[in-house]
């Protein structure tokens, strides 16, 4: 029986196996593995996703792939990720994310009204740069998965007030009504 055709989003009820099923595996990848990827690179790259959401907070879980993110700018024009993999029957490494902004502004690629000082959205451990938290959750927030509810469950106690408030504002005007903004008051 052929994959099911491909559609904007995947429903939390696939089966687990639907996306390598469809894709082919991915090999797992650590933060540590992304800033080896990028060492020597000039530009701007950080973590992103799960993995950006595990370091700040502590809590660990399964990650499918890893998400780097870089700009765009730096990278190929009208372009939104790239999947890489050392050859065609290779499992995927990193699904890295191309971001609009610039070197000193990070830009919502949702609503481009939506900015931080790239100095801002960026933090660094370890030697791994990662997209701050609010920032992640923002992006999560539009998929309303059930990892993303989780991700917010175990990042919401360790954000600070400022930071609550930047993520309940910027909600606010690109989803209103969302069911964290409740939690974010």
């Amino acid at each position: 029986m052929p994959p099911e055709p491909l559609s904007d989003a995947m429903p939390d009820d696939r089966p687990d196996d639907w996306f390598e099923h469809w894709y082919g595996p991915w090999a797992p990848r650590t933060p540590r593995d992304v800033a080896a990827l990028f060492a020597g690179y000039p530009g701007i790259w950080w973590v992103a996703g799960g993995w950006a959401l595990e370091a700040f907070t502590g809590v660990e879980r399964h990650h499918e792939d890893i998400d780097p993110g870089v700009l765009r700018q730096d990278l190929p024009e009208g372009c939104g990720q790239l999947w890489t993999r050392r050859d065609a029957t290779s499992p995927w490494e990193f699904d890295v994310l191309l971001s609009p902004g610039t070197a000193q502004t990070w830009v919502y690629e949702r609503d481009p009204a939506i900015t931080m000082p790239m100095a801002d959205a960026l933090w660094v451990a370890d030697g791994v740069t990662y997209l701050q938290p609010e920032i992640q959750l923002l992006y999560k927030a539009r998929g309303l998965r059930p990892k993303d509810r989780r991700d917010f469950d175990a990042t919401l106690p360790a954000l600070g007030r400022d930071r609550r408030a930047w993520l309940a504002d910027a909600l606010g005007r690109t989803l209103p009504g969302h069911p964290w903004l409740d939690a974010l008051r």
